[in-house]
């Protein structure tokens, strides 16, 4: 990290391999079609990036991914043929996008390195975080820009240079559209936008417009146990934004950080109503799987006793796509849909 529900017998919701194309907003699969090549030397469309203006000589030819999400974003809007370079793969790639990625080289299994950069001779470069670009990876934006080496970074990670009022998903969005004025590829992240907008905006669709406040059901989204203690979103992710949309509250909104470790007892303090498991058995470690995190709650002698564990009041979702990137409507439609399932939208 950036750092199913069952009621009754049972219910339980599919979880997605596919990217946003599966989840009813995300356009046409990366597979498809690329998005056409410039013909012309004209210079692209600048745009500001995270506080930087970002101006390349042209539509770039010789794109580097730090991450995955930036990755499936390229690859979403069909720059495949255009991008040098992948790095910092977390889980399975999608299927709609792996024969697309398959022909990409992987600069680094993991975080980048200058050198590695370098390497792949870029002439532009995308991550989806800021943290990427210091000294000991990638090097900082400003060893890059003397390279002559434009950078963008997603405007979800970059709080401070938005304009107030803007939320994640907007946020999210202005990335694709702000990557299609950079490559030329304006109608493909137009669609793309358009579609997750549509997607946001049928997740809320369910929500009571009667909760406020106190009123609404509140929810723990817990992403990972490490060492035995859960890692747990907290304001400033994606999930607080998720939990607006469909009516919820995030019962650990007081602390101003992504993914905070909190202990047991404090999840079991908050007593929420249902619990959302990220599932990320494709990463692999211990404690990342969703039936792990299931077994360590039933294992619990205070969390087995919550009633939103008790009466299996749990949804299950990737993990990845808690996380801000192309995937992320998906995750919010399996969070309205499991509300609604429950009782809790109307």
């Amino acid at each position: 990290m950036r750092h199913p529900v069952r009621l009754g017998i049972a219910l339980t919701l599919a979880l997605a391999t596919a990217g946003c194309s599966t989840a009813g907003g995300g356009g046409s699969a990366a597979g498809a079609k690329p998005a056409a090549s410039p013909t012309s030397k004209k210079a692209a469309t600048g745009v500001t990036s995270c506080g930087r203006q970002v101006s390349p000589a042209g539509p770039p030819q010789r794109a580097v991914a730090l991450d995955q999400s930036s990755t499936e974003t390229l690859l979403e809007l069909g720059l495949q043929d255009r991008m040098a370079g992948t790095a910092n793969l977390k889980t399975k790639i999608p299927a709609p996008y792996a024969a697309a990625y398959a022909k990409i080289p992987v600069i680094a299994p993991k975080i980048a390195t200058g050198e590695q950069l370098r390497a792949a001779t870029p002439d532009f470069v995308v991550a989806g975080s800021a943290d990427l670009y210091t000294k000991d990876r990638a090097g900082t934006r400003e060893e890059l820009d003397v390279l002559k080496v434009p950078t963008f970074v997603s405007a979800v990670d970059c709080p401070q240079h938005n304009p107030p009022g803007r939320t994640p998903f907007e946020l999210l969005f202005s990335d694709y559209e702000n990557l299609g004025r950079l490559f030329g590829a304006e109608e493909r992240a137009g669609k793309l936008a358009a579609d997750q907008r549509a997607a946001v905006a049928r997740a809320g669709a369910n929500a009571s417009k009667a909760r406020r406040g106190a009123d609404r059901p509140t929810v723990v989204y817990l992403y990972s146990v490490f060492n035995g203690m859960p890692y747990v979103a907290g304001k400033t992710g994606l999930p607080s934004e998720m939990s607006r949309i469909v009516g919820a509250e995030n019962a650990f909104d007081d602390v101003q950080e992504d993914w905070p470790e909190v202990s047991w007892e404090e999840v079991a303090r908050r007593d929420p109503d249902f619990i959302v498991i990220g599932d990320l058995s494709e990463r692999g470690r211990p404690g990342d799987s969703a039936a792990e995190k299931r077994a360590t709650m039933t294992a619990h002698p205070v969390i087995s006793r919550l009633a939103a564990v008790r009466d299996d009041k749990i949804l299950e979702v990737p993990g990845i796509e808690l996380d801000p990137s192309v995937r992320s409507v998906h995750a919010l439609g399996l969070l309205a849909q499991g509300m609604k399932d429950l009782g809790h939208a109307r």
